[in-house]
């Protein structure tokens, strides 16, 4: 796949197909997504992948502040990518000191470059996916047993899509550029 029209192509998913991805496809998946770029290359990123329909519908009705697009879209999920990431690393040049004002929320762009590089990755091997961010981590954390030195960052709804939504209008690349 052309990967200027990936990046065009890939939409939010939230339908999908009655049946599990296979473990095997999606372990390539993981398997891109993990050469994502990461500060100090620290490979910050986790994925736990759920297709335990129980564990999905605990997510749906736990761990998603009852927002109603996050419940409708678990209730036919197959499959969950929970993206975690190893707390107190990314932003630190040395263990002790940041070396960024952002401090330890460069954790949270580390992570970001993983979510999207896992999404296109996803798209190229044709599964859809869809990021939640209104989301419980606690709860997350607890229901899939989560090492204490990791964080949620975000779940990733994902399957064999079963819809193809049309592009949402964009703005201009003169509303989002500047040059000095």
């Amino acid at each position: 796949m052309d990967a200027i029209a990936m990046l065009k192509d890939r939409r939010s998913i939230r339908k999908y197909k009655n049946e599990k991805v296979d473990r095997e496809l999606m372990k390539e998946i993981v398997d891109i997504a993990r050469w994502a770029p990461s500060w100090g290359n620290f490979q910050i990123a986790r994925y736990t992948l759920v297709d335990d329909r129980e564990i999905i519908r605990k997510f749906a009705t736990d761990a998603v502040k009852g927002f109603g697009y996050n419940i409708k879209t678990l209730e036919n999920a197959t499959g969950v990518a929970v993206l975690s990431f190893v707390k107190g690393k990314s932003g630190k040049l040395d263990k002790d000191e940041y070396a960024t004002s952002k401090a330890s929320s460069w954790e949270v762009f580390d992570a970001g470059i993983a979510c999207q590089t896992f999404c296109l990755a996803a798209h190229a091997k044709g599964i859809g996916t869809c990021i939640f961010g209104v989301i419980d981590d606690e709860t997350i954390s607890a229901l899939v047993s989560l090492p204490g030195e990791e964080t949620v960052a975000a779940l990733i709804v994902y399957g064999i899509p079963d819809e193809s939504p049309a592009p949402t209008p964009r703005k201009s690349v003169e509303k989002l550029l500047r040059f000095i």
